[in-house]
């Protein structure tokens, strides 16, 4: 879906709007059951002249709104085990550690990079890679160990474009990291891959992460 670009100033709030904002104007899309979950995918592709999302959702979205110009089509993918497919994704990677607070076990994501940092420092490392070095180190761990529960096998990945958001609401301050990857992979499991396909890769779904988009090569 795209924006409809005849009304410039509603095009400039969406330039303008952080990934909460943009996660609250696509839930509009689904005004059938406001007491319903989230139930959808979502990815801003920044490239394009227009603002541009890529959408999968359980239910079809709304084409009647104003702002977006929605086209839907059915998503069935079809996969063969072993099938080698080019993919992207934007993900917000985590290191997920138990932890002892107030002798209550709790568990903690912390972002992968930063986490990877304090290995090397721990470690009394000679020399710390950069953050582009650790953002591909890190990342690429990170998504093979996603792949081997996740119906697919990593054969090459590019992890670069780290950032850190901050997204401060009315009722809490979020913070997150995200990490976008390119490269190729092979389905293993392809019933398991098309759940894969349908419900994302990772946390911070609501903003922006998680879809996995894929062609055939």
């Amino acid at each position: 879906m795209s924006v409809n670009p005849s009304n410039p100033a509603k095009v400039m709030e969406v330039l303008k709007a952080n990934d909460y904002a943009l996660h609250k104007m696509l839930w509009k899309l689904f005004p059938d059951d406001p007491e319903a979950s989230r139930d959808f995918l979502f990815r801003h592709d920044e490239d394009q002249r227009w603002p541009v999302f890529y959408l999968v959702s359980q239910r079809e979205p709304d084409g009647n709104d104003e702002l977006l110009r929605v086209a839907s089509k059915p998503y069935r993918p079809q996969l063969r085990c072993g099938e080698t497919l080019a993919f992207s994704l934007r993900a917000n990677p985590v290191h997920t550690r138990k932890t002892d607070d107030a002798n209550q076990k709790k568990r903690k994501r912390d972002d992968v990079v930063m986490h990877l940092k304090w290995q090397y420092r721990q470690s009394n490392a000679d020399a710390v890679p950069t953050q582009a070095e650790l953002a591909q180190e890190a990342g690429e761990q990170w998504l093979a160990r996603q792949g081997e529960r996740n119906g697919f096998r990593l054969l090459s990945v590019r992890a670069d474009n780290y950032r850190q958001a901050r997204l401060d609401t009315r009722k809490r301050n979020i913070r997150f990291s995200t990490l976008d990857f390119t490269g190729l992979l092979q389905v293993t499991e392809p019933d398991v891959f098309a759940q894969t396909l349908c419900k994302g890769i990772g946390p911070a779904k609501a903003f922006g992460c998680g879809l996995l988009l894929v062609r055939r090569i």
